[in-house]
C-alpha cells in the first residue's frame, strides 16, 4: 500500500482545511487509517484513526468535536476534516495504515509503531 497525502495549506485561526490520503493497493479496507502531525521540535503525535469497516473513530483529545475523520473504501482515500483550527495545530500531518490495531482499541491507534505504511507529510501553518 502507498499513501499520498494532500490538502495543507497556510490559514488563519479559526479556518478550515480537509486533508486526503489517497491509497494504491487492492485491500485497501483491511486497514485501520490513521493520522498523526509532528510539529518543529516535538515528537510525532497521534490525531486521529478510523477502523475498517468506519465503526470506530479515535481523536486525540485536543482535536475532538473540531477534527472529523473519515473514509470512502470506493475511492481508496481517507480524509482529515479540521474545522476551527489553531495555531497550535500547526504541523506536518501524515496519513498512515495499520493492520495490526484492534479496532476498539485508542491506545493501538494512537501507537505509531503498529502503523504498516505512511504517506509523506503535508505541512498544515496556522496563523494568529
Amino acid at each position: 500500500v502507498q499513501l499520498q497525502a494532500s490538502g495543507g495549506g497556510l490559514v488563519q485561526a479559526g479556518d478550515s482545511l480537509k486533508l486526503s490520503c489517497a491509497a494504491s493497493g487492492r485491500t485497501f479496507s483491511a486497514y485501520s487509517l490513521g493520522w498523526f502531525r509532528q510539529a518543529t521540535g516535538k515528537e510525532r503525535e497521534f490525531v486521529a484513526a478510523i477502523t475498517r469497516g468506519g465503526a470506530n473513530t479515535h481523536y486525540l483529545d485536543s482535536v475532538k468535536g473540531r477534527f472529523v475523520i473519515s473514509r470512502d473504501n470506493a475511492k481508496n482515500t481517507h480524509y482529515l476534516q479540521m474545522n476551527d483550527l489553531k495555531p497550535e495545530d500547526t504541523a506536518v500531518y501524515y496519513c498512515g495504515a495499520t493492520s495490526r490495531a484492534r479496532q476498539t482499541s485508542y491506545v493501538d491507534h494512537a501507537r505509531g509503531s503498529l502503523y504498516d505504511y505512511w504517506g509523506q507529510g503535508t505541512q498544515v501553518t496556522v496563523s494568529s
